[in-house]
């Protein structure tokens, strides 16, 4: 009986290892997963003197290269013709701002209606990669949390993006020394959460 129940607990522990790990590529097999746009987001967040807006954007393609459970690469494109301010409850002005930000003094969608960002390395929970912005490619690195279940991978970061490194100028104190109140602040932020699977 005892030598029964010994088999019997070794076949369970081997059936719960076996679920645990079901769906998750081996190690050493890369496996590129496609992001799901629809469940996929990104949330900005633009500061000035005398206040701030935020809105949303949305990520049109991209991609994640799993390693086992592991990121090693991976890129996405945000439409930047999708720019919504969520905060503006006024039409007309949330209509003359979404046109303020996405024509010549800052986004200049129309010439540039995407941006990309490319990993090139991650170093633990540091992701580093190629953001392109407004015509201008540099090199960002910030944190993130990615987690791996079942097959789909889910990452989340908040990036500080400062547009003056990509020539938007528009407001910069950096610029504009005597602009006062009316300054706005360098460094806008991304909300990003990706969703990604087979």
């Amino acid at each position: 009986m005892k030598a029964i129940k010994f088999i019997a607990s070794i076949l369970v522990a081997v059936l719960f290892v076996n679920i645990a790990v079901a769906g998750t590529p081996a190690k050493g097999k890369k496996t590129t997963l496609a992001v799901d746009t629809k469940a996929s987001k990104i949330h900005w967040l633009a500061k000035k003197v005398t206040g701030q807006h935020e809105g949303t954007i949305n990520i049109s393609s991209g991609s994640l290269v799993a390693d086992g459970a592991k990121i090693v690469g991976g890129d996405f494109v945000i439409d930047m013709k999708s720019i919504v301010c969520t905060d503006i409850t006024n039409e007309e002005y949330n209509k003359k701002f979404i046109g303020h930000i996405t024509t010549g003094d800052f986004f200049e969608v129309e010439k540039f209606p995407t941006s990309t960002f490319k990993i090139t390395k991650v170093a633990g929970n540091n992701i580093t990669g190629d953001l392109t912005l407004h015509g201008v490619t540099k090199s960002i690195t910030f944190p993130a949390k990615i987690s791996t279940v079942g097959g789909k991978v889910s990452a989340t970061a908040s990036i500080p993006v400062d547009r003056t490194d990509f020539g938007v100028k528009y407001g910069s104190k950096k610029f504009f020394e005597s602009i006062g109140d009316k300054a706005i602040d360098d460094v806008f932020n991304l909300d990003v959460t990706l969703v990604a699977g087979k």
